[in-house]
């Protein structure tokens, strides 16, 4: 309800602006209590997560508020993308509210403070618990981005519940040429290598998620399902924001960016399908993509995904919307006769 009162305001705000304003309230406020595992608890990858539905990156760039937003009801929340040094990103505006089609554009560009930064932030926090991915990237003006994940593996691994490989940001030029599949082979190996090296201790060796984009063709999504499976990869994040435009309303429509919210839902839905078919349901999928309510999260997790994120429908449904759909998504499984969220992965 309060939100619905502040939301003419913080609309009349440019979006990054508005964006910088809650990050910064978060961090003024106490964080709530972390969710605790009950009836939608799952574990993917050696992790056990409370709940399934996460917050995506893109939201806590510099990993300043992960502790406000799993206390808002989130099951894990992923922070980043993070490069190995600080940059600026793109030139502004960069940031879009597509607002008559519930949906955002956004050519960001890995904005952040860089590794060192966010490494003593994450740091601190680590014994607060909860589970925390990290997402990395590579600099845009770098002359090795293999070498940049290795980098930022090695920083971030002893910190991270999970790695999260982005590689399909369509903001950074080249990069989802990484993708590709003899790229992509080299630069899982080159981050298992890296992960080697400071994680001594099964135990303390968080897995590897890959961040795909929704923009693939079959023989891409079959190449990469076949390369996670041999390179034991934890999970497979479907997808990143899409560079295709449906028919779209707003005046904002043509801005030049990944596309992310509703119009986004059928294809990553699709993709979700797609990715459960090319790898046999032997690794575990992260949905992502125009989730707004638990009808949407369901929808995904029926269809193959064993996790959910969400990020844009924060922006339109305000900061209760996870615990909504926790408390809803519980429903929905009770009604369809699972009794637990493992059951109805991929049970459409």
């Amino acid at each position: 309800m309060l939100f619905d009162l502040l939301r003419p305001a913080i609309f009349a705000l440019d979006p990054e602006r508005a964006h910088g304003l809650t990050v910064a309230a978060l961090k003024a406020k106490p964080a709530g209590p972390k969710p605790v595992p009950g009836a939608l608890a799952c574990d993917v990858a050696g992790l056990t997560f409370p709940n399934p539905v996460g917050l995506a990156a893109g939201f806590d760039k510099n990993g300043e508020v992960p502790d406000a937003m799993l206390g808002l009801g989130f099951g894990a929340v992923e922070v980043g993308s993070i490069t190995p040094r600080p940059q600026e990103g793109n030139p502004k505006p960069r940031l879009f509210r597509l607002t008559e089609d519930r949906a955002v554009i956004n050519r960001m560009g890995f904005n952040n403070r860089g590794g060192e930064e966010a490494a003593a932030r994450l740091s601190a926090r680590k014994h607060r618990g909860g589970i925390v991915g990290i997402n990395v990237g590579a600099n845009k003006d770098s002359a090795d981005r293999v070498a940049d994940y290795a980098a930022m593996t090695r920083l971030m691994a002893p910190l991270a519940s999970y790695l999260a490989i982005n590689i399909s940001s369509p903001n950074t030029p080249g990069l989802r040429a990484l993708q590709d599949e003899g790229a992509l082979v080299g630069l899982i190996e080159g981050v298992m290598e890296a992960r080697a090296e400071v994680c001594r201790a099964e135990a303390n060796t968080p897995p590897v998620f890959l961040k795909v984009a929704p923009d693939l063709e079959p023989a891409d999504i079959d190449a990469i399902a076949r390369i996670a499976l041999d390179t034991g990869l934890g999970a497979l994040i479907v997808s990143n924001t899409t560079i295709s435009r449906p028919d779209l309303s707003s005046r904002h429509r043509e801005e030049t960016g990944g596309l992310s919210g509703a119009p986004l839902r059928e294809l990553a839905l699709q993709r979700i399908r797609d990715f459960r078919e090319a790898t046999g349901g032997a690794i575990p999928l992260v949905g992502v993509g125009g989730i707004a309510n638990a009808e949407d999260a369901w929808a995904r997790i029926r269809a193959g995904a064993s996790l959910v994120q969400l990020y844009s429908a924060l922006v339109y449904e305000g900061p209760g919307l996870a615990r909504r759909i926790v408390g809803d998504l519980e429903r929905l499984m009770r009604r369809d006769g699972f009794a637990a969220i493992a059951e109805a992965v991929g049970s459409e």
